[in-house]
């Protein structure tokens, strides 16, 4: 792997680094190559319960894509790059909880890669926007269909129709971003939020994600009855069991994701 993707680790959080500041971390080929190998070897090492995203330097989280790589591109060789897996997609999908911490410039590829994360913490710096208009482009990393569902329609279409930019306050009252914090306390309340989450069952995380997720895609009726089948299933977990032995003998439960 380059160094386009800085890991570091604290406890059982992974922290993944576009480092690109000198390109405001803007999305190319190879960042999103690496950030999938990144992704899939997180998936599978069960001492990382939790993911957070975020950019190098303090301009920018991810200014979106690289245009340059649009330059001479036809549609087939678009077709191309966006075959799958996709960083969206992936992300999106990603079993264990992903937070995107957000420090700067959030537009474009940029905030589609925060929308397909699970919680997006931004700093009271932060700008956000979809200015694919300004290119004679429409958002292409899924932005079309995950924002109506964070914001709604209309707020989708203001920002999409006009490519501006807007702050995270207003991105906060959208539904767009969960939290916004002072810069300087961006990255010790993300990893404060990631380290509550990665305290608990490993296993209980990925149901409770996997129930919340499906609520998106199926009708409440069903949702309602996949929760069901959720519940029961976490029943026949040992971390259920340890749960439910350290609440009635009033001691820490030790979770061992099984």
């Amino acid at each position: 792997m380059t160094e386009t993707i800085l890991k570091a680790r604290e406890g059982a959080v992974a922290i993944l680094t576009i480092n690109r500041p000198d390109k405001l971390n803007a999305l190319n080929d190879q960042v999103r190559d690496d950030m999938l190998a990144h992704l899939n070897a997180i998936e599978s090492d069960d001492e990382i319960r939790v993911v957070v995203i975020t950019g190098a330097g303090d301009k920018s989280f991810i200014a979106g894509a690289d245009i340059g790589e649009f330059a001479g591109r036809s549609p087939f060789d678009q077709r191309q790059a966006m075959r799958f897996p996709r960083i969206f997609d992936v992300m999106g999908q990603f079993p264990k909880p992903v937070i995107a911490m957000i420090n700067g410039f959030c537009l474009g590829g940029g905030c589609e890669l925060a929308m397909s994360c699970d919680i997006r913490i931004a700093s009271e710096k932060a700008r956000f926007g979809q200015p694919e208009i300004k290119l004679g482009l429409i958002p292409g990393g899924g932005g079309t269909q995950r924002m109506p569902r964070l914001v709604g329609l209309g707020n989708a279409l203001r920002m999409m129709l006009t490519g501006d930019m807007i702050g995270a306050d207003e991105a906060q009252r959208m539904g767009l971003v969960e939290q916004v914090v002072p810069h300087d306390e961006l990255r010790s309340q993300t990893l404060e939020l990631a380290n509550r989450m990665a305290a608990w069952s490993p296993l209980t995380l990925k149901i409770a994600k996997e129930a919340v997720r499906a609520s998106q895609r199926l009708p409440i009726e069903e949702g309602i009855l996949y929760e069901r089948d959720l519940f029961c299933l976490a029943f026949s977990t040992e971390d259920k069991a340890e749960g439910v032995a350290a609440f009635l003998e009033k001691r820490k439960a030790s979770w061992q994701g099984k």
